[in-house]
Formats: structure tokens, sequence, C-alpha cells
């Protein structure tokens, strides 16, 4: 699994992981747990994780939909 997107942003996560699952991507979060007890100061972002082989396909899907480069 790799990395496709690092954020604070709750909504922006979901967003990312409603957006791969429709497409069948398989994701994971990591940090969420960790992210939430540290409080908000916002110093450990959740982590959006996808297989390697899907990266490409996830960071164009990602970058379609939001009309950029896929990052925030």
């Amino acid at each position: 699994m790799v990395e496709l997107v690092r954020s604070n942003d709750l909504v922006h996560l979901s967003w990312v992981d409603a957006l791969m699952r429709e497409a069948g991507i398989a994701t994971l979060v990591l940090d969420e747990h960790t992210s939430s007890i540290e409080g908000s100061i916002g110093a450990i972002q959740r982590r959006v994780l996808v297989a390697e082989d899907d990266l490409p396909r996830a960071r164009r899907l990602l970058a379609e939909a939001s009309g950029g480069s896929g990052e925030r």
C-alpha cells in the first residue's frame, strides 16, 4: 500500500475514500485514532493508502474529480 492523500480535512478524506470505493479501488485510512487523540492541533495527519498497482488510476481519478492536479 502506498500513500495517496494526507490531510487533516475530514470532509476531503471522506470524499477521497468515497471516490475510490465508487471506482472499485480499496483504501486504507491510517492514523485516524492517533490524529483524534492528539486533539485539534493538526500535528498528525490522516493518510489514505491504496495498492501500489492502483496508484496511477487513483491519482488520475482525483485529478479529474477535482479539476486540477489531484492534490490538496
